[in-house]
């Protein structure tokens, strides 16, 4: 693997990997941009295939970090780390300490919280060993909520997009991953009279969403053959691909995943060919963002919460843009965040 090549072509900053084989502990930490602030991305605990799979995947997040900052009008850089190995393990505390350590030696560059496959309890731990965390308990804590409420607002704001109303009464909504964001996003559904379908690698969490919001259930394989009006992607990404795209029988795509789209320049101009509406999804995810970003700043949670609500219009205006433009909606968004940045950058020459 080219490194610095790969680094380059996606315009990074840094890359840091920290090794504790005696504690279990391979951290790898991904800075992007620090143009608008410090680096702020959660920390992914996942069983990685590969050294070359683990890194691909900091760097893929840590940019999408950066965007989501930029287009939320926040004053945060983009940031990721990734934690390699099994995250159902019960003996954490060492593990997630070391990693605090390696957040402390980047002084402030970076600052961390939960992701996949970590929590707020996770974080408490990181926090004996640095301040540079936030999403601590007691604090602003499970970003979840918030995160899934503006993921709703933006399943709205594609539909008053799509249909010219944001009603989603009877709209027959898919969600695919029905874990802490994917269950409160279905409350939120629910709670509008939407009709739910629901999949989720964990039969458990399948079944609670069924019992609570009257969801019917789909398998993993068959979700993507389900005829519904949006679908809304909550686990991992990558799920826009040469071999799902043609099954799709959706209207919109919007959902809490990353990275949703496996090749942005491939996929997303052919969702637009499709006439399948795309939010971006780090534009729609970024409440989770908008969470911590509170905490760092002593915002209340209705102000976090009201901030994240603004999702709505900020999709609104990239649907306008992409239509104006006859551009696909990822590459709108992309060209909001960047003239940002790029704003900024000319900012900090006025000094």
């Amino acid at each position: 693997m080219e490194m610095f090549g790969l680094m380059s072509e996606g315009g990074h900053e840094q890359l840091v990997f920290w090794n504790d084989p005696d504690l279990g502990y391979r951290g790898i930490i991904a800075i992007h941009d620090t143009t608008m602030g410090p680096a702020l991305g959660g920390t992914r605990f996942w069983n990685y295939d590969s050294d070359e799979e683990a890194i691909v995947d900091a760097l893929r997040l840590s940019r999408g970090m950066t965007y989501k900052a930029a287009i939320t009008g926040l004053n945060l850089g983009g940031g990721k780390s990734v934690i390699w190995g099994d995250n159902r393990t019960i003996d954490r505390e060492m593990i997630f300490r070391a990693h605090g350590r390696a957040v402390e030696s980047l002084g402030g560059r970076y600052i961390t919280a939960e992701d996949v496959g970590t929590s707020p309890d996770d974080m408490e731990f990181v926090s004996m060993e640095t301040e540079h965390v936030v999403g601590l308990i007691g604090r602003s804590g499970d970003p979840s909520p918030v995160t899934a409420y503006g993921v709703y607002r933006g399943i709205k704001a594609s539909a008053k997009a799509r249909w010219g109303s944001d009603s989603l009464a009877g709209k027959h909504v898919v969600v695919q991953g029905v874990g802490h964001v994917g269950y409160y996003l279905c409350e939120d559904l629910a709670a509008e009279n939407a009709t739910l379908t629901v999949t989720d690698i964990d039969d458990d969490r399948i079944q609670r969403v069924v019992d609570d919001f009257g969801a019917e259930r789909v398998s993993a394989d068959d979700v993507y053959d389900v005829d519904a009006d949006i679908f809304a992607p909550c686990a991992l990404g990558a799920v826009v691909n040469d071999d799902t795209i043609d099954r799709f029988k959706f209207d919109i795509i919007a959902g809490a995943a990353n990275n949703q789209l496996a090749k942005g320049s491939v996929h997303g101009p052919a969702l637009k060919q499709r006439g399948l509406l795309y939010a971006p999804d780090y534009v729609i995810n970024a409440g989770g963002l908008i969470n911590v970003y509170g905490e760092i700043n002593e915002w209340t949670a209705e102000r976090s919460k009201r901030k994240a609500g603004d999702i709505y219009n900020t999709l609104l205006r990239i649907f306008e843009l992409a239509e104006s433009e006859d551009i696909s909606t990822h590459v709108a968004a992309n060209r909001q965040a960047e003239r940002r940045i790029q704003e900024a950058r000319h900012l900090q020459r006025t000094w």
